[in-house]
């Protein structure tokens, strides 16, 4: 059913919205408004609107002489007398296109029974670019039909003058500039989301099912807005009773890195769980990596703990990686011997990492981590945190009384306090807990 339109104001819907587009668009009076100021701002930075107008009959053109932005400036009109033509003229400084829906369909199947085939058309041949739709007075009902489609506005070919029209030009011109980013915000979010869910599903499930020991992580990745980092750990229970725990840090702190950093961790629990262990697990790893990293400069670092089915002793490989801190009933929190430290992964071809055998007793501790919790700066000096603090800290947060995600918790926010922000580094912590 036709949309009625006032006689005294018969065109741009910027200028009778509820009359013209309600039901395509809805109400439009304050989206006019502000688009009109948009449409100020941008010709008071000196660009010139170019018109486009797509019409057969350029004698009986509508167009007033003279088209005119917000700031005075006239508008530039090319003329095409087909879509051919369209197409030739087209260029990059076009901002608007005024096509007359009476144009002829282009010859394609199925274009003769669709009224609105030449506006299809042209919205494929100028997906960036503001189209308006021009229509026989009173056929408001193709009209909408038109802005449906994708138009951003109709106007009545026969009632037409420079003011409204210049007008209807300025707004198309940002009601589209305004589509286009909201569409590539509501894209971005889509990938963010995408991209959120992919790091989240990387992340590492423990497979400590029949294990009496306590597991707890936190993960802190440098990169802003993401999940995941060059950082990477896991834990897993072989059947043998036999509990493994591994950390690592892959050099760098982009998605590539974070990418290795996934697959050495999935080789490791892959390896591990087929019986690997020490050097020769590390020395497999130091394959894959070599074999997956892009750059040969790459490295990374990795500690690997193997903890006998009692609880009660672990075996302990370091390549390159800072040693784990355990604490004990009645002893003060410290960390395991680091003496056999191998080199890190991908630095020397043919290494060998020795693994220690280390008493843990019948209660205990036992805290991996990664550089990025001991190389943050401590107050406004250069001065890091390091081993020795960080020892300093979790002794202080033992004594008064945190114990699993709290310690946890607790540790990342203390070094982030004391490096006076956030950390430009990943950070890892696993914390593993045996009480009898």
């Amino acid at each position: 059913m036709p949309v009625p339109v006032p006689r005294q104001r018969a065109i741009p819907a910027v200028e009778s919205g509820q009359a013209q587009a309600a039901s395509a668009r809805g109400p439009l009076t304050e989206e006019a408004n502000r688009t009109e100021a948009a449409a100020t701002t941008h010709s008071a930075a000196g660009a010139t609107l170019t018109l486009l107008l797509i019409e057969d009959d350029p004698a009986g053109s509508p167009i007033v002489p003279e088209l005119l932005d917000s700031a005075g400036k006239p508008i530039r009109v090319r003329t095409a007398r087909n879509l051919t033509e369209a197409g030739r003229l087209l260029t990059d400084d076009v901002h608007c296109i005024l096509l007359d829906l009476a144009l002829p369909a282009p010859g394609r199947a199925g274009a003769g029974d669709d009224e609105l085939a030449v506006l299809k058309h042209v919205l494929e041949l100028a997906p960036r670019h503001a189209v308006l739709a021009l229509t026989a007075s009173g056929d408001a009902e193709r009209g909408t039909e038109a802005v449906r489609v994708g138009a951003q506005d109709y106007l009545f070919r026969d009632e037409l003058d420079g003011r409204l029209l210049s007008r209807a030009i300025r707004y198309a011109v940002e009601r589209k500039r305004s589509d286009t980013a909201e569409r590539r915000l509501a894209e971005g979010r889509v990938r963010a989301q995408e991209n959120r869910r992919l790091e989240r599903g990387l992340l590492p499930t423990p497979l400590l099912d029949g294990s009496s020991l306590r597991f707890a992580a936190r993960y802190r990745p440098g990169r802003s807005r993401a999940l995941l980092g060059g950082d990477f750990y896991d834990t897993v229970r072989t059947p043998d009773g036999t509990v493994h725990a591994m950390i690592g840090d892959v050099c760098g702190h982009g998605p590539d890195e974070a990418a290795l950093g996934v697959e050495l961790r999935i080789a490791w629990r892959a390896l591990t769980l087929a019986g690997l262990c020490g050097d020769e697990l590390l020395g497999t790893l130091q394959q894959v990596l070599e074999h997956e990293r892009s750059d040969e400069e790459i490295f990374a670092t990795l500690c690997t703990v193997d903890i006998s089915p009692d609880g009660r002793w672990a075996g302990l490989c370091l390549a390159g990686h800072p040693s784990p801190l355990v604490t004990r009933p009645g002893r003060p929190a410290e960390l395991l011997p680091y003496d056999n430290n191998g080199p890190a992964l991908g630095l020397l071809p043919g290494a060998r990492w020795p693994r220690m055998q280390v008493e843990l007793g019948a209660e205990w501790s036992l805290m991996l981590y990664t550089d990025g919790l001991i190389e943050g700066r401590v107050g406004v000096g250069g001065e890091r945190l390091g081993q020795d603090g960080m020892v300093e800290m979790v002794r202080r947060q033992l004594a008064a009384g945190l114990r699993g995600e709290d310690l946890l918790r607790s540790a990342v926010h203390e070094v982030r306090e004391l490096n006076g922000g956030e950390l430009t580094d990943d950070v890892a912590v696993v914390l593993l807990d045996r009480v009898p």
